[in-house]
């Protein structure tokens, strides 16, 4: 579903991706972690081309993000994104902010939109929030508006980047939830992510990054179980964040 071949990626002088190759099969999901800094959620970015590469490729459901003549608008509609800041319109309902995009870029009607959005939304658990404004939720419940809203999208693939990060301890739990659930249902998902608990409970592979670099990309299994046999740096990684 996504191939990775030997991206590499500078801010000016600077190198912040280096010659990363991965790939991820339909119905996988696969965690991004390691120190901050290290390049995770620009990785994540450069799958929908928001972030542009300097060298290699990213093939999406067989399509070159870097061939000129891909259509990235319409692929990036495919490819659901959910943010650190839930990134939802203020000034709009919670029912227009799932509609939006999908009359505006699919093209959908108004009524098939809205039909589609409140699905999304009650899958979540927020149908009775449908008519309030982002303000008057939660943290949690804005996050959890924001994956209805990439669910409401029909994408083939979705991309969380440090999706808990900006919430209280309390609230990680109810977007969590919806995340396991989505993967239970086969969704192939790539997750940037500090949250070790999920990445044990549901990924079926880990990918390590430090420095722009890629250092391991293994089973759960073998990144949890196996310290012993990683890297010196995921070694170290693991020995801080498994004691607690």
């Amino acid at each position: 579903m996504i191939e990775i071949k030997n991206v590499s990626k500078w801010y000016g002088p600077f190198q912040v991706l280096t010659d990363c190759t991965t790939s991820i099969r339909k119905g996988e999901v696969v965690v991004v972690c390691g120190p901050s800094g290290s390049g995770k959620s620009t990785l994540i970015k450069t799958v929908n081309a928001l972030e542009p590469i300097q060298a290699g490729d990213i093939v999406v459901d067989g399509t070159s993000l870097t061939d000129p003549k891909t259509n990235l608008p319409k692929l990036r509609s495919r490819v659901g994104m959910v943010f650190q800041h839930f990134e939802l319109f203020p000034h709009l309902s919670v029912t227009d902010n799932l509609t939006l995009a999908q009359i505006k870029v699919l093209g959908r009607s108004k009524d098939d939109a809205k039909a589609r959005g409140l699905k999304m939304l009650d899958r979540v658990g927020l149908m009775a929030h449908k008519d309030k404004f982002p303000g008057q939720l939660s943290g949690g419940q804005q996050q959890r508006v924001a994956i209805a809203r990439a669910l409401s999208m029909d994408p083939i693939v979705m991309l969380f980047d440090e999706p808990t990060s900006a919430l209280d301890p309390e609230m990680v739990g109810e977007v969590l939830d919806v995340m396991v659930q989505l993967a239970n249902e086969g969704m192939t998902m790539m997750c940037v992510t500090h949250e070790m608990g999920f990445a044990r409970k549901v990924s079926n592979r880990v990918i390590f990054m430090d420095a722009g670099k890629i250092i391991e990309d293994c089973t759960k299994d073998e990144f949890f179980n196996n310290p012993e046999a990683r890297s010196p740096r995921a070694k170290d990684f693991l020995n801080k964040i498994l004691q607690h």
